[in-house]
């Protein structure tokens, strides 16, 4: 008995089958780039989580150890006064005598308590002088507590000081790099205080969107409730999500939000013109439209300069005299060249820029064109002036 190999036979697809192949490629195309788009940020870098805050601190002291550029205790009397009240508390007894040092400085110090920070941890500070020191370098701090808006007590910083700025000079000239009155000390404040925080222990959080918006704080819950298959989530206002651990199939809250934090979600935004008229800064949004509308910008610009000339006669004559001769010269600039442009309906962002650059409009001008778009009806975004 022979046997025969069996030819593979070929799927033969019709005109109607290719086109429904493409079809079917297409939309997955689609769908596939529909979803990328969407996924834009983590909930981790639009939200926060309530708790999960920094704390600041802040804290009064004194910097010792200058070369001869502290406080002048006659102009600053707190310094003279904190000085005496140190060497007191240190067993030195001034009472009656008059201070004249410059090698002291009152300094305001202030640091960020990151949250969850341990007893005995380091944190940064920055020193800041508060009288008329003219520069913090070789300075020290000493003992200095670091309070909260509580009033109580988190930290204690000391240190050396870093400097960046300097000043050098002499009788006719100075020069000054950076700002040498401020300086920082990397680690210079240990945490003697925890903030009573039990995040693992909670059964109900709150997630709070940094730029509230209804339509992302809704996405936000409907990512979660997806991700974990119940209906956890529910967002309450357009900057709060709340979530519950019940039902969650999780044992403490730090587990549910380790996974909630990569959660992709497409934040929504306003459409929304942002106008520094100050600096001239215009940021514009990307959903701001534009119905139809013509533009046309142009100015009347007159210059005249003066400059005049003396006239006087020729060496050891005896006639004529010298005068000043006037030399005017008129410049008138139209901006005839300047055209109308026409922005058709539904124009975007990048159309509307394109269409006033073409114009050649600088911000300062753009800023009063804009203005007049939205007065006349046309822009369908907020303008928000700084």
């Amino acid at each position: 008995m022979t046997l025969k190999s069996v030819p593979q036979i070929k799927p033969q697809l019709t005109p109607a089958g290719h086109f429904f192949a493409a079809l079917v490629l297409t939309l997955t195309l689609l769908l596939g780039s529909i979803s990328v788009a969407q996924a834009t940020s983590r909930v981790k870098d639009i939200a926060e989580f309530e708790g999960i805050r920094d704390n600041i601190l802040v804290g009064y002291g004194l910097v010792v150890g200058l070369n001869g550029t502290g406080d002048s205790l006659s102009n600053s009397p707190f310094t003279e006064q904190s000085l005496e009240s140190m060497l007191e508390r240190l067993g030195v007894n001034t009472s009656g005598e008059t201070l004249k040092t410059k090698n002291t400085a009152a300094v305001i110090v202030t640091s960020t308590l990151p949250p969850f920070q341990r007893q005995g941890t380091k944190i940064d500070i920055v020193v800041s002088s508060l009288g008329d020191a003219t520069d913090l370098t070789g300075g020290t701090l000493v003992v200095t507590p670091l309070l909260a808006a509580d009033g109580e007590v988190y930290a204690v910083a000391q240190g050396t000081l870093t400097v960046a700025g300097y000043t050098a000079g002499g009788a006719a000239a100075s020069v000054t790099n950076g700002v040498p009155t401020t300086a920082r000390i990397v680690g210079g404040a240990i945490v003697e205080r925890e903030l009573g925080y039990d995040l693992a222990s909670l059964t109900s959080l709150r997630i709070s969107l940094r730029n509230p918006d209804i339509t992302t704080s809704r996405r936000i819950a409907q990512a979660v409730n997806k991700y974990i298959g119940k209906d956890i989530a529910e967002p309450t206002d357009p900057s709060t999500v709340v979530l519950n651990l019940e039902g969650s199939n999780r044992e403490n809250m730090v587990e549910l939000l380790a996974d909630i934090e990569q959660l992709m979600v497409d934040p929504d935004q306003i459409a929304r013109v942002i106008i520094d008229e100050q600096s001239g800064i215009i940021v514009i949004g990307s959903e701001v439209k534009v119905d139809t509308v013509a533009i046309a910008q142009g100015n009347l610009t007159v210059r005249i300069t003066e400059t005049p000339q003396v006239s006087q006669p020729a060496p050891f004559s005896d006639t004529g005299q010298t005068v000043v001769v006037p030399r005017t010269d008129v410049q008138v600039s139209d901006d005839s060249d300047k055209k109308l442009a026409i922005l058709n309906k539904g124009v975007r962002l990048q159309d509307l820029v394109d269409g006033l650059n073409a114009l050649g409009i600088g911000p300062r001008d753009m800023i009063s064109i804009l203005q007049a778009i939205k007065a006349a009806g046309a822009l369908q975004a907020e303008i928000e002036l700084m």
